[in-house]
């Protein structure tokens, strides 16, 4: 680590796009390229510091405001906010370089509803970077309801029915998960030491935990154990309120019906901003709030994981099942988001290990194919499964990413979505348990169906049935270096992370032990 800086520059962090958004909103640039330019330096420009500050970190946290007692709104980096903070700050300027592109499609000529687009678009970045760079529960609830807030606007953004639709089912459940998420800030505040996070937990054992002296069968005894079964609960609720957003059944639904919404968004509700905002979100109450101490061995490891290991299954199956591209991607993420979330519920350093390393690699692999689908549809119109045949040739770039996304979603081996699913299997195997060696069941059976479904669409790309008419599909081809280049980049580093990512799973273990 080097010279540490000052801890105003994470305000200056989370400010700078939030802030920065409202020129898109109201600057009148003369020419759209003037509004691009200016969006994505100021992307560009929030990532640097991002690293930077992830490099030079502060010595400690930042207080913006202070409440009472424990309850403040903190900002700073730690082992865990640097990796989420690190995968959203690498994705979001190759995500806004390739919206550019895109929204010619979707917006046409309107330059006021485009604006409105990016200024929501650069706004989400700041509201993410809130979340990772959290110090404490309070404040990254607070910063977690405002990314339902300001992704609203991106999910209704054609405002047809479809989308109108879409935006209410993703309230409802997003402002249900809210509820039961903040049970869960009001029992930690009761019974933690503080809200901030601090790995291996924050409860007050004194109060919170069976006392061990106290004499096993008196009615004392029974008084202590009542707090440790009602925070276990409590973890449920916390476990459901933000799994809402990490897409667990059964609260999944809003999700497919998400992708009514424009590529460059849906790409980021799947793969970077709202869906690993749930998981990270899990990942934080679960080692840096109640801590695994309390929750291993009890209902509350074992009731979620049931819950994750059947939507691993569940989200394969129904994408096998699904015709539209977008959405049978859609049910794949929420298959695979619970692969993170069977890691994080292992509660060993391992499984956390697992989880952080599927969160990092799911989310190049999958952004890759939601930008290879919204290219096609972008560039043909053709939104179905069956009308892929034969674009493989006329869109070679297009599909050559999307086949190693593919392979690399399928655990293939040299792509870094093998190394991912092989840490989560030895995770699995290290634990020993019953439903842990399930988990690796689940794995399988994901990995066959993912295979099926995504080779399904590869297949039909480049091997259409014999005699297809190659000349109906003259008119398509490649799109522009604005979304080919983020498509080359994934797809190189999915080859990199596969072949030499064992430094990044080392920096993950470092994480996992809490010694970065």
């Amino acid at each position: 680590m080097s010279a540490h800086i000052s801890n105003i520059w994470y305000v200056i962090l989370v400010m700078l796009p939030l802030v920065g958004s409202i020129g898109i909103f109201f600057i009148p640039f003369k020419k759209r390229s003037y509004m691009c330019i200016y969006t994505e330096v100021l992307t560009v420009a929030t990532s640097i510091l991002s690293f930077v500050i992830m490099t030079h970190r502060p010595r400690n946290p930042i207080d913006i405001m202070t409440f009472v007692s424990k309850f403040s709104i903190t900002l700073g980096y730690d082992g865990m906010g640097s990796i989420f903070g690190g995968l959203i700050s690498f994705l979001w300027p190759f995500a806004t370089l390739y919206a550019f592109d895109y929204m010619k499609h979707e917006a046409g000529d309107n330059t006021a509803k485009e604006s409105t687009f990016f200024g929501f678009y650069t706004m989400t970045f700041g509201v993410t970077l809130g979340i990772a760079c959290a110090s404490n529960l309070l404040t990254m609830y607070v910063f977690y309801e405002m990314l339902t807030l300001v992704t609203v606007p991106l999910i209704i953004f054609t405002l047809s029915r479809e989308a109108t639709l879409a935006t209410r089912t993703y309230l409802y459940y997003s402002l249900g998960g809210a509820g039961f998420g903040f049970i869960t800030l009001v029992f930690l505040s009761n019974f933690g030491n503080s809200l901030d996070f601090a790995l291996g937990g924050i409860l007050n054992y004194n109060s919170a935990l069976n006392a061990v002296e106290v004499a096993e069968g008196t009615i004392a005894g029974a008084m202590q154990s009542l707090p440790a079964d009602l925070m276990r609960l409590v973890y449920l609720f916390g476990f459901f309120g933000f799994g809402v957003k990490a897409a667990v059944f059964p609260l999944s639904s809003w999700l497919p019906k998400a992708g009514v919404a424009p590529t460059p968004v849906t790409a980021l509700l799947h793969a970077v901003a709202v869906v690993k905002a749930g998981a990270f979100a899990i990942l934080r109450i679960t080692y840096y709030s109640f801590g695994t101490d309390l929750l291993k061995g009890s209902f509350a490891q074992y009731i979620p994981m049931a819950f994750a290991l059947f939507t691993i299954v569940y989200g394969c199956s129904q994408a096998v099942r699904e015709r539209h591209l977008k959405r049978r991607l859609a049910y794949s993420t929420i298959s695979n988001l619970s692969y993170i979330l069977f890691g994080a519920l292992i509660m060993t350093p391992l499984g956390m290990t697992g989880a952080l390393t599927h969160m990092l690699f799911h989310g190049v692999m999958k952004i890759c194919s939601f930008f290879c689908a919204g290219a096609v549809i972008a560039g043909t119109g053709r939104e179905y499964v069956y009308e892929m045949d034969g674009l493989g040739r006329r869109m070679p770039g297009v599909f050559g990413a999307f086949t190693v996304s593919s392979l690399s979603l399928m655990g293939v081996p040299l792509l870094c979505g093998f190394l991912s699913k092989y840490n989560l299997a030895v995770a699995a195997v290290d634990a020993g348990d019953t439903i842990a060696c399930l988990g690796i069941g689940a794995l399988l059976i994901s990995a066959l169906l993912t295979a099926i479904y995504m080779l399904q669409i590869v297949v039909r790309a480049f091997f259409p049935e014999k005699g297809f008419n190659y000349s109906t599909l003259e008119r398509f081809h490649d799109p522009g270096w604005k979304m080919l280049l983020p498509l080359a980049v994934f797809v190189i580093l999915m080859i990199y992370f596969g072949l030499f990512g064992n430094n990044i799973v080392m920096l993950l273990k470092d994480v996992a032990n809490g010694s970065f």
